[in-house]
């Protein structure tokens, strides 16, 4: 894990900030995610029909999108200010699906560094790549709020 100091960050633009550990999305949290979000469509829990029709169950989009933080917190720590608050995305896509038993990781890019009187918003480029595949399940550039 790399350690970063927050005012550091702006001489940092361009780098990648590293590659997380690698997470297993097996069914059983495909399954309590659908439960959690009341999402039961039968791609996601049904694998009879999943494998007879697509090959096998597939995480939701938003599974995997939510394991961003942990995965983030696995590769980067930020050290040096008071809070960080999730400021949201900008070109988020799903650019595959993650089949169920299949590991993913993040890798993460700092893009932008801006200024504020505060603190500063982070523009991160955020790739979830899908072990065995060359094709990742999202692509996206996370916006976080650091208050100093």
């Amino acid at each position: 894990m790399r350690v970063i100091d927050v005012n550091s960050l702006p001489g940092l633009v361009g780098e990648e900030l590293g590659v997380s550990d690698w997470t297993l999305v097996d069914q059983s949290l495909i399954d309590r995610f659908a439960d959690v979000t009341q999402d039961h469509q039968w791609i996601h829990v049904d694998a009879a029909r999943a494998t007879a029709e697509i090959g096998g169950t597939i995480a939701h989009g938003f599974l995997t999108l939510s394991l961003m933080p942990a995965m983030m917190q696995n590769l980067v720590e930020i050290r040096g200010y008071a809070r960080s608050i999730n400021y949201g995305f900008d070109k988020l896509r799903f650019t595959a699906p993650v089949p169920a038993g299949s590991r993913v990781r993040l890798r993460a890019t700092l893009i932008d560094v801006t200024p504020r009187d505060d603190g500063f918003t982070l523009r991160r480029r955020c790739v979830v790549e899908i072990e065995g595949q060359e094709r990742p399940a999202i692509y996206a550039e996370w916006l976080t709020y650091l208050v100093v």
